[in-house]
């Protein structure tokens, strides 16, 4: 057996970013991308084949500690009239961490737009089987994770996500509709 050279180990070089960390910076591109394509009135393109984009909303949650509206796309399921999605990276997410300091928020789906109260349900009963439906609507992402949602135990689920964090969002009001914009297509009438 070779010699340790444990001075040649001590000096490796340290990748800059960890493998979820490559992910979240990865993901915040990619969010960035999907809230312009929401702006322009493109939110139903962008769930038009949700078995590989999955099926994305914006979340719009209020600041934590600026106070200011933000917005973030993230996939999610319908589940008995009530909107679940999870955050997946944990809850070092910021906005996981903005819905816990003001649970009041807004849900954009590709219908349309209302406002809500949204709760971490993670140790709720029906975790596993509620999870398992929002990483099946998120298409590519969960598999991006190393997990296939339709085929992985529940064993194997409660192992591969101990971070997840699963959030329900329950309608309080539905948001008067807004005007039609540039993006959109018109009809005759409008």
């Amino acid at each position: 057996m070779p010699p340790s050279n444990s001075r040649a180990d001590a000096t490796m070089p340290r990748p800059l970013l960890t493998a979820n960390e490559r992910w979240r910076q990865f993901f915040k591109c990619v969010n960035r991308f999907m809230l312009l394509m929401w702006r322009l009135g493109l939110g139903r393109w962008i769930n038009a084949w949700p078995a590989v984009g999955g099926r994305i909303m914006v979340l719009g949650h209020t600041g934590r500690s600026s106070g200011l509206r933000r917005q973030t796309p993230v996939n999610y399921a319908q589940i008995s009239g009530e909107v679940y999605c999870t955050a997946g990276f944990g809850p070092r997410c910021d906005w996981y961490r903005n819905m816990l300091a003001n649970p009041q928020v807004e849900v954009w789906l590709p219908d349309g737009r209302w406002s809500g109260r949204a709760e971490d349900v993670s140790e709720c009963d029906e975790h596993l089987s509620r999870l398992r439906q929002v990483l099946i609507a998120s298409g590519f992402a969960a598999h991006l994770a190393g997990i296939n949602p339709r085929t992985i135990s529940d064993e194997q689920l409660a192992a591969a996500s101990p971070d997840y964090r699963l959030i329900r969002i329950r309608r309080t009001e539905a948001e008067p509709a807004r005007a039609v914009s540039s993006a959109e297509p018109r009809t005759p009438d409008s």
